[in-house]
């Protein structure tokens, strides 16, 4: 069977957004909105890190889900339902059941050492100052949610597949042609931004929040599943519809700028008088949507237009992003605890952390994981320079 030839502006753009989370997370720390569900935060707090993060949260999760379910597809076109679930519960599954404990006690010693300096000034741990949010249980999938949505999502399109033989092929065609026509006209994003939009009801800000939860939301199902579903449907057509995104990502990335500030101004409308403007929840959501669609493909045609091929630190990049995913948090809270007193300013410590945390992951990701068991675990065996291609054989992570 010949296999397809690997986009690697793709891998490109997976790495800079599993990047951009080392970003996100470092703004956290420095929100000038306290009533967020994270229970540590510096004193030193900016505007800058509250658009930051709505910047990069409108389209960093979507980005993602497109991308997996258009890798899904490849893996079933190249393997099968069954062959691609054996692949996502080895690259997927299996880092998440051995790496969510560790990484999960290490992450509440340090939030537990952040609360302690807010309180005390100093680290410490102290649980009865520990706050409690309901709205996120005690045991959850932290910062990994995403493996473990796309786990279900694998699933389900292994089950969907399956049922989908007793459909009529001219329902299948149906559906796949519908799904190319939002994805090719301008239109379209409009029309796949009202499920978005229609969440907006359930959310107390208007915007699905990850939970966390072992037990799957019905708002984060609908919210993350329509991109891996376009990512799915995406795959077929991908001669044509990736060229339309390359030849258009800079009218896509407009557009979005226009539908995230009209976001802006519909929040800043929303924290004044919520009741000014009827169901405003859902022209909030609606309006993110508009700008996560449109800034999806958007960046998926850049880096097909200006970032097509890789060269060696690209692709270094691009193999450390797993690791950088799973492990970034560590820093992005332990460099918080570290700069807590230091006498700097909201940006200057979010500079300060945002390259701490990368070298140290980066770091950490050559001495203990590209050419180890863990590195093979996450990415497939890698081999050293100088070493010949019979003494291992590389697979690249989808």
């Amino acid at each position: 069977m010949n296999q397809p030839q690997r986009l690697y502006a793709l891998d490109n753009l997976r790495a800079a957004v599993m990047w951009l989370g080392i970003v996100l997370h470092v703004s956290l720390n420095h929100l000038t909105a306290t009533n967020t569900s994270a229970p540590w935060h510096d004193r030193a707090t900016s505007v800058v890190a509250d658009l930051t993060l709505l910047f990069i949260h409108a389209f960093r999760m979507p980005v993602f889900f497109i991308l997996a379910g258009f890798f899904v597809a490849m893996l079933v076109e190249q393997r099968g339902y069954a062959g691609m679930l054996k692949h996502r519960l080895r690259r997927i599954g299996l880092p998440f059941l051995i790496f969510w404990l560790p990484l999960v006690a290490g992450t509440i010693v340090l939030v537990m050492l952040y609360v302690h300096m807010m309180v005390y000034g100093t680290p410490g741990f102290d649980p009865t100052i520990m706050p409690h949010d309901s709205s996120h249980p005690a045991i959850n999938t932290m910062h990994m949610w995403f493996l473990y949505y796309l786990l279900w999502f694998c699933a389900l399109t292994a089950l969907l597949g399956r049922l989908g033989k007793f459909l009529p092929d001219a329902v299948k065609t149906a559906v796949s042609r519908a799904w190319h026509t939002l994805a090719t006209h301008w239109w379209g994003f409009l029309v796949l931004a009202i499920p978005l939009g229609l969440l907006g009801e359930l959310t107390k800000i208007g915007l699905v929040q990850a939970s966390g939860s072992f037990m799957p939301h019905f708002d984060e199902i609908i919210q993350n599943g329509i991109f891996f579903a376009f990512g799915c449907y995406l795959y077929p057509y991908r001669e044509t519809v990736l060229q339309r995104y390359a030849k258009s990502c800079w009218l896509y990335a407009a557009a979005g700028m226009f539908f995230f500030i009209v976001f802006l101004g519909l929040s800043k409308r929303f924290q004044g008088n919520p009741e000014a403007i009827p169901y405003i929840k859902d022209w909030l959501a609606f309006s993110y949507g508009c700008a996560s669609w449109l800034w999806s493909f958007a960046l998926i045609g850049a880096f097909l237009r200006y970032l097509p091929t890789q060269n060696r630190l690209l692709r270094y990049l691009s193999d450390s992003s797993y690791w950088v995913y799973l492990v970034h948090m560590l820093g992005t809270i332990g460099f918080g605890v570290l700069l807590y007193n230091a006498p700097f300013n909201a940006l200057t410590k979010m500079l300060i952390n945002i390259s701490a945390t990368t070298a140290t992951c980066l770091l950490t990701y050559q001495l203990l994981v590209r050419y180890t068991a863990i590195g093979t675990l996450l990415n497939g065996r890698r081999l050293r320079l100088g070493q010949k291609q019979g003494a291992g054989k590389e697979m690249p992570a989808v």
